[in-house]
């Protein structure tokens, strides 16, 4: 390469020759063609160095260096790159990763437009196993504009990522900003760190990144953020924040621990929480250990923007009643009730058996703004369990189930209830009665035939998780139906189709109900439907018609 490139794009790999091609593709087909691309093997032992070296043969812009041994991160890689770069723009994409085509000309167009110390742009993520699109934080990137501090933005703070950025080289040389090698979540550090030493940097709204999620890859090659198992993890994380409060005082931004802290918790700390009901005692142990006494320093303020349930789990997390923090976070997102709620004198309620005794506690644990007693009956919150689980012939299943009422919602006696379940277009409903045990808790039995669900002709392939319906005066409230988490899932056939029924393995543990075609439905009738279903297809199928009429 003779020309000066513009910019310098780096591919960081480690053992991932299969997906590298389609990574420096996506950079060979940029709108913007004169860039230099900088593969950097972080010291593979697989067949990365073969594949690496005949991409660059095939194209005179790539360069491959490998580091001389394994550094165990992204940090080092991206820094060895840094060093031998040409260009006065720099990028970063991981192997597993694309850029979409305009990437680099619309970052690149933003510099241009005016000196910034860098410029970003919308990530769009791609979930492997389901092939669903969504946009990285979009609240933070629906217009074009140019941020002057991170003071007149610190929400930007939920956008930590390296990738989907273009730096300018004299920026990063200014302040001698690198990469923090030897720790994980290096991207956080990094990104605060840009965020707060930045004059102005330039937000634009085209997508400029493309990141593949898999949230069920294998241990061995999932990403160190879908490593949350590991009590390592949560110390690598919590590590990191600190670093960046150190960060923040040092450099005259103690201003912005506030909004730092309520990140953290809104997104780091809640990643944790929604794992916490599948924790055995051990971890969750462990985990309080680590991350207690950071939680400790963090601002009163930042608790306060929180969501009423995730201060909950948090308090009592803090408290060590860890069992109850498992049984907070079934409830996160979904507007799940608590079992039990204690008034005190004044008629405030708290969650759990007893009124709080420290100040904090009851500030943390008091329940008023859920307004249990009082929401329109459509939006109330209840918590239906699962007790018992018992399987018959063929596919049926007796459920016996448990809610909980303690806004008492509903009037003294039985109640009339009924599991919703729409495997197809048809909604499956099936009516039983709930029975009342004490104020605020009742008990019924429901007996669920799966063989009995409606399905369409051509099968039905996915997942769906039953409802509870209660009604009132008119009115209905249909909420998620919690499963034990340990029952072994039970496969069954049902009309050519194997059905599963199990826990729901994430999130609050809903009862899951999973079917997939067999036989001639999967053979043959869903390819035709499927090709039927085409819209060339449905509309010579409409032509036909039309003549016929």
């Amino acid at each position: 390469m003779t020309t000066r490139p513009d910019v310098t794009v780096t591919v960081i790999v480690y053992n991932d020759a299969a997906r590298l091609p389609r990574a420096v593709a996506s950079l060979r087909a940029q709108t913007h063609a004169n860039i230099e691309i900088v593969i950097s093997d972080d010291h593979s032992t697989d067949d990365t160095p073969t594949v690496a070296r005949r991409l660059a043969e095939r194209d005179h812009r790539i360069r491959y260096i490998r580091l001389p041994e394994n550094s165990g991160g992204c940090s080092a890689p991206r820094n060895r790159a840094v060093e031998i770069a040409r260009a006065p723009y720099l990028m970063f994409l991981d192997s597993d990763d694309e850029l979409p085509p305009g990437a680099v000309a619309s970052l690149l167009a933003a510099h241009r437009e005016r000196e910034v110390d860098f410029t970003m742009g919308a990530v769009r993520r791609v979930r492997v196993d389901t092939g669903r699109r969504s946009t990285w934080m979009p609240h933070l990137v629906t217009e074009r504009r140019t941020v002057e501090g991170i003071e007149q933005d610190p929400r930007l703070f939920f956008e930590h990522l390296s990738t989907g950025k273009m730096y300018a080289r004299s920026f990063l040389d200014r302040h001698r900003l690198r990469f923090p090698e030897g720790i994980h979540y290096e991207d956080q550090l990094f990104s605060a760190q840009a965020y707060c030493l930045a004059k102005a940097f330039t937000i634009v709204p085209d997508p400029v990144y493309i990141w593949y999620i898999e949230p069920f890859a294998a241990e061995s090659a999932a990403s160190i953020s879908n490593q949350r198992h590991r009590i390592s993890n949560v110390r690598d994380r919590v590590h990191v924040q600190r670093l960046i409060d150190e960060f923040l005082a040092a450099g005259g931004h103690a201003g912005l621990r506030e909004d730092k802290d309520y990140k953290f918790l809104k997104h780091d700390f809640r990643m944790y929480a929604g794992d916490l009901p599948y924790r055995d005692e051990e971890w969750l142990a462990s985990f309080a250990e680590i991350m207690n006494p950071y939680l400790d320093t963090l601002s009163p303020g930042a608790y306060a923007r929180l969501p009423r349930p995730e201060r909950v789990v948090l308090e009592l997390l803090r408290q060590g009643r860890t069992a109850e923090a498992r049984l907070a976070a079934r409830g996160l997102g979904h507007g799940v009730a608590p079992r039990r709620v204690t008034s005190d004198g004044t008629g405030v309620p708290y969650w759990g058996d007893g009124v709080p005794v420290t100040e904090r506690a009851r500030r943390e644990l008091d329940l008023s703004d859920l307004e249990l007693d009082t929401r329109p009956f459509p939006a109330a919150w209840f918590r239906h369990e699962i007790t018992e689980l018992t399987f018959g012939s063929g596919a049926t299943l007796t459920l016996a189930i448990r809610t909980y009422d303690p806004g008492l919602r509903l009037p003294v006696g039985p109640q009339r209830a009924s599991l919703l379940l729409t495997p197809g277009r048809r909604r499956m409903t099936v009516p039983f009665r709930l029975d009342p045990v004490r104020p605020g808790v009742f008990d019924g039995t429901v007996r669920l035939d799966l063989a009995a669900a409606s399905l369409p002709l051509q099968g039905f392939a996915g997942v769906r998780h039953p409802l509870v319906r209660l009604e009132q005066q008119g009115l209905s409230n249909a909420a998620l139906l919690l499963a034990p988490l340990g029952f072994p899932p039970r496969r069954v056939r049902v009309a050519h189709h194997d059905l599963t029924v199990e826990a729901e393995g994430r999130g609050p543990g809903r009862l899951q109900l999973s079917w997939r075609p067999t036989g001639v439905t999967a053979r043959v009738i869903r390819p035709v439907a499927r090709r039927v279903a085409r819209p060339r297809v449905r509309a010579a199928a409409r032509l036909v018609a039309s003549v016929l009429r």
